[in-house]
């Protein structure tokens, strides 16, 4: 096995150094056509239009995102059509920026189960086996401890693994690997060790999926000193922050929500790497911080069209980097607005939330005038009745209320 993953690239020099990769968007002239898709299928797309896309999984895509993505301004959807670029799904920007990198630098290689020749369970990584070959794209046995201990030390070596956990759930299995060796190492080694690796899968609640294929486990991770922590949600930044997380020489695990892969959005033709330690600003708003990731974003943007309409000025916020968390642009927000509302998908206790309102009342108490809200998911295995799936993960008209209430 050592003779495979030492055939995947070069191997690069080992250094001391494990500066965080904090550039800001780039933009460069280069960019690759993909593989064509087949298959038809009904996409949602970020501005909430319901459109007919190409994909080679076929199947429930209106049924997945309907119900989880809200629409934007009818401007944005207006105007979506001019820009330029091209439209992508999100699986299909993830793979974009993949593919990219790939090309780029002869050392990243992806590794997990089903990547290669199947294309992924979501076919992220379809097509990218009979460009790259089984060394770069290697398949795996279903053993999420031995292929994530594998690719780890392959990063040891100077290899850019990406490795891929067919559910985040399974990840469990690994966690041991991901926490005493990928987080550890570079300290535990006195800095000779870098471990630039990616760890990425989709997560969230589905559509009835039941409770061990629908957990929210962005907390269990963000406890682990040494890694990095971000979560997409738009193919813009799921692309940006793919191939910011593969250039970084630190561990960096990039959560993607299982009912956002088809969701449609124009991205830019040129080549452009994101932040991985910034947040975005979603709307900009007068009376109150609303701080969303994921597909909650979607939920908060549905909420914020009512609010509006009520006459309220909500500033949206999508933290993105779940660890560590961007302190500027949150506390600029807090230090506008004076008032705080999470919403989340996480476990309330020991959650996200719990995290980011801590360190808001560390940093910036002085500037509120109501107690921090957040809404998160109960503390209850998801179940898979659809109803009562719905009745644990927070709706808009929750969100409503609570901007109702925080600021009477």
């Amino acid at each position: 096995m050592a003779a495979i993953i030492q055939g995947i690239g070069a191997v690069t020099a080992l250094t001391p150094a494990n500066s965080l990769d904090t550039k800001k968007s780039l933009f460069a002239n280069s960019r690759r056509s993909l593989s064509e898709r087949k298959g038809r299928l009904f996409v949602v797309r970020s501005d909430g239009r319901l459109s007919c896309g190409l994909n080679g999984r076929g199947g429930r895509a209106e049924q997945l995102i309907t119900n989880a993505v809200a629409a934007k301004e009818d401007a944005a959807a207006a105007s979506t059509s001019s820009k330029p670029g091209h439209e992508l799904l999100l699986f299909e920007a993830l793979r974009e920026g993949l593919e990219e990198e790939m090309d780029r630098d002869p050392t990243v290689c992806v590794m997990g189960e089903d990547v290669g020749h199947y294309g992924g369970s979501y076919k992220v990584t379809k097509g990218l086996a009979p460009k790259y070959g089984d060394l770069r794209v290697l398949d795996t046995p279903i053993a999420e401890n031995s292929f994530t201990g594998m690719g780890i030390g392959a990063a040891m070596t100077g290899l850019r693994p990406v490795i891929e956990g067919m559910n985040m759930g399974f990840l469990l299995l690994a966690f041991n690997q991901i926490s005493n060796n990928c987080g550890m190492l570079h300290y535990t080694s006195g800095g000779q060790f870098k471990i630039p690796v990616v760890i990425r899968g989709p997560g969230g609640v589905g559509r009835q999926l039941g409770a061990e294929h629908s957990q929210r486990l962005e907390s269990y991770f963000q406890s682990i000193p040494g890694i990095q922590m971000v979560s997409c949600s738009t193919p813009y930044n799921a692309k940006g922050l793919m191939k910011a997380a593969i250039r970084s020489d630190n561990p960096v695990i990039l959560f993607e929500h299982v009912l956002l892969y088809n969701l449609k959005e124009r991205i830019p033709d040129e080549e452009y790497v994101l932040n991985l330690e910034e947040a975005e600003m979603v709307r900009p708003g007068e009376h109150v911080t609303i701080l969303t990731y994921s597909r909650m974003r979607y939920h908060v943007m549905q909420a914020a069209k009512t609010l509006v309409n009520k006459g309220y000025d909500p500033e949206v916020i999508d933290i993105r980097s779940l660890k560590p968390f961007d302190l500027y642009t949150i506390g600029k927000s807090v230090k506008k607005t004076h008032r705080v509302l999470i919403v989340e998908e996480c476990m309330r206790t020991g959650g996200i939330g719990a995290s980011l309102t801590a360190a808001i009342t560390e940093n910036f108490h002085d500037y509120l005038d109501a107690p921090i809200v957040c809404l998160s998911s109960q503390d209850v295995p998801t179940p898979y009745a659809g109803t009562l799936e719905n009745w644990t993960v927070v709706q808009p008209p929750q969100i409503v209320t609570a901007v109702e209430q925080l600021c009477q």
